[in-house]
């Protein structure tokens, strides 16, 4: 018979979450509601000042109460002070700038990264862009969670799954325990290039699909684009050294529905009001947080063409994104493209 986790019980052990944007509030109450003594960095003084004062998110998750055992600091030496744990829960495009900044703080901390992209400059993994610029001794520290978690759920302890990978098994089971909780299930994944290819690129498709549906197509072309970005993230993933089996699970298919399909989903928002005509720059001012696969699209479609794998979906973001190309006649030239096989499509 399989041995119950303790899940819940009070701890002294110290989490430090840098980053309060809505996942890393999320993650930060979730984490204190199981005892733990969490620390969240929030990079502009006055904001955390407020979240402090207030006992909640003011900007992005403002009907959540902080528990107790939870505050709320700009200074990143007092956060990390203590911490046997560091999440970093910032956008891929900050994580060098950030990790730059705390390296001066570590001591021998596990390092989990719950951001999701590819670094544009570089075309690095968020995993391999904070091994870069720690010392080699953190290497088997460091951890990816991933998978369909939108923040505005998980806060409400609505049931979601996710999944961790590590670079050594010890490591991932220990954030697992960590982090499992009643309404929150992580499962362990050795293969780190794939939840993290996985995680970045479902983003693309995210973009693809709101396009669509801002351009009044149906069902049929959703799933279509769904399925056949699948294809893409898995052609990517094998050429990079992921197993296929990974595509299958939370960071590939899972989140992949979730950022496709759901009304929290920054990526699909965005694309939705991009082909209703407005640019990538007043999507931005307006909604005043992040759509990550704006700058994954840039990074991904340069590593496929580096790489020299086939991603139609990514290549017409990419235009109607950078190339001022209509999402109109990217769904012409998609529609249009050679005939294919379908299992070959995806690498098989």
């Amino acid at each position: 018979m399989a041995k119950k986790v303790n899940l819940f019980r009070l701890t002294e052990k110290k989490i430090a979450v840098i980053g309060a944007g809505s996942w890393g509030t999320a993650i930060s109450i979730l984490l204190a509601k199981k005892g733990f003594v969490v620390s969240l960095w929030a990079r502009d003084e006055k904001f955390a000042c407020e979240a402090q004062s207030k006992r909640s998110n003011p900007r992005y998750l403002p009907n959540v109460i902080f528990p107790e055992n939870l505050d709320v600091s700009f200074k990143m030496d007092d956060v990390v002070k203590g911490a046997e744990v560091i999440a970093l829960v910032v956008p891929s495009h900050g994580m060098r700038e950030v990790v730059k900044k705390l390296k001066s703080f570590l001591k021998d901390q596990i390092i989990i990264s719950l951001a999701k992209g590819i670094e544009v400059d570089t075309l690095m993994r968020m995993s391999e862009v904070i091994a870069s610029e720690l010392p080699e001794k953190f290497f088997e520290k460091i951890a990816v969670i991933s998978g369909p978690n939108h923040a505005e759920e998980v806060s409400l302890e609505i049931p979601s799954t996710t999944v961790v990978s590590a670079h050594k098994k010890e490591v991932a089971l220990k954030v697992q325990n960590m982090f499992m909780t009643p309404y929150f299930r992580v499962y362990t994944n050795p293969d780190i290039i794939g939840v993290e290819v996985g995680g970045a690129t479902k983003n693309i498709i995210a973009l693809a699909t709101g396009m669509s549906d801002g351009l009044g197509y149906g069902d049929n072309t959703r799933a279509s684009l769904m399925t056949r970005g699948l294809a893409e993230m898995t052609r990517l993933g094998l050429n990079m050294g992921a197993q296929s089996s990974t595509f299958a699970g939370l960071s590939g298919m899972g989140d992949l529905i979730a950022t496709c399909t759901s009304r929290h989903s920054r990526n699909r928002n965005t694309g939705e009001k991009i082909a209703k005509g407005m640019t990538l720059e007043e999507v931005t001012a307006e909604t005043k947080m992040v759509a990550e696969g704006t700058k994954t699209t840039k990074a991904v479609y340069r590593l496929a063409e580096k790489r020299c794998i086939d991603m139609p979906i990514t290549r017409a973001v990419y235009q109607v994104l950078y190339e001022n190309k209509r999402p109109l006649n990217c769904v012409s030239d998609l529609m249009m493209r050679g005939a294919k096989d379908e299992l070959k499509a995806f690498g098989y």
